[in-house]
């Protein structure tokens, strides 16, 4: 990744707290906003299931073994393809981008062209079973 992209801005673990809370400290910390499309974040139907099941939000699961990435948006295609061609990066998707509207949130476009907030992770976190 680092050959094809040198341009990488951040690379993060959403093992703890989720996309959601990965996200928020970005924007946080970079004092930039984060607009998320929801149709665009791959979630496997088996977590689409659970989450459904127990009343959880994919966004706030801790997210073993994914990746979240920063590239300028010219890089993002580039990088993108090389992630694919890796068994591991197979569904890498594009989710998002960083603007400079809404700085230091995360907003999301839900499935029904709606908007909502995408805040930290606030209570205790699910127990990894791992």
């Amino acid at each position: 990744m680092l050959a094809a992209c040198p341009s990488i801005r951040l690379m993060r673990d959403p093992t703890r707290g989720g996309v959601s809370s990965t996200l928020n400290e970005l924007a946080a910390a970079s004092q930039v906003g984060v607009s998320l499309d929801e149709a665009s974040i791959p979630v496997r139907p088996e977590v689409h299931a659970a989450c459904e099941m127990l009343g959880l939000d994919p966004m706030y699961v801790a997210n073993e073994g994914k990746l979240i990435v920063v590239v300028p948006e010219t890089d993002c295609q580039t990088l993108l393809r090389v992630m694919k061609q890796h068994p591991l990066g197979k569904n890498a998707a594009v989710i998002g981008k960083v603007v400079s509207e809404h700085p230091a949130m995360v907003v999301m476009r839900t499935r029904i062209g709606g908007q909502r907030v995408v805040t930290m992770l606030a209570g205790e976190q699910l127990p990894r079973i791992c």
